[in-house]
């Protein structure tokens, strides 16, 4: 992958000794392109896997709220355009949101890692029609990298 974006700058850290996250590599490159398709330059970005306690833990002490979620982003870039970030996600609430859903938990965990990137890429969900925005942008994406896969291993 060309241009000064490297997918170094893209880390994952989990809490749990068992994380279930095929093919990092390309997903780190994906991410990448869903910056450069939403206009943003990554400076770093930084995932951490972890248990709905932990979680809980953050969601209280940052946000000041006392329930369980699945995902927290935080923002830590003071330019809109370039995205340094956290984005801490519950790998208990994936789990649980996967059966709910119906859907593996391997793309739930897909769906939650490209919610977070669009929150860093401003999407917000807070009424009605941001919920159906960023749903329609992560079914896109999530697409998308179903097909970024297949192209990249059949080139393999």
């Amino acid at each position: 992958m060309g241009g000064s974006q490297s997918a170094n700058k893209i880390n994952f850290f989990s809490r749990h000794s068992h994380l279930w996250l095929r093919r990092r590599r390309l997903l780190k490159q994906f991410i990448l392109l869903v910056f450069k398709t939403e206009k943003r330059k990554l400076q770093e970005l930084n995932f951490i896997f972890c248990s709905d306690k932990f979680l809980l833990k953050i969601n209280r002490e940052y946000l000041n709220h006392n329930s369980y979620t699945d995902i927290i982003t935080f923002n830590l870039s003071s330019d809109p355009t370039r995205i340094q970030g956290e984005i801490y996600i519950s790998l208990d609430r994936v789990k649980e949101n996967a059966v709910t859903f119906n859907n593996s938990p391997s793309e739930e965990l897909l769906r939650v890692i490209f919610h977070g990137v669009l929150h860093l890429c401003g999407y917000k969900d807070n009424s009605k029609v941001d919920k159906e925005l960023m749903r329609s942008k992560e079914n896109y994406y999530l697409k998308r990298f179903q097909i970024y896969v297949s192209r990249e291993i059949g080139s393999t």
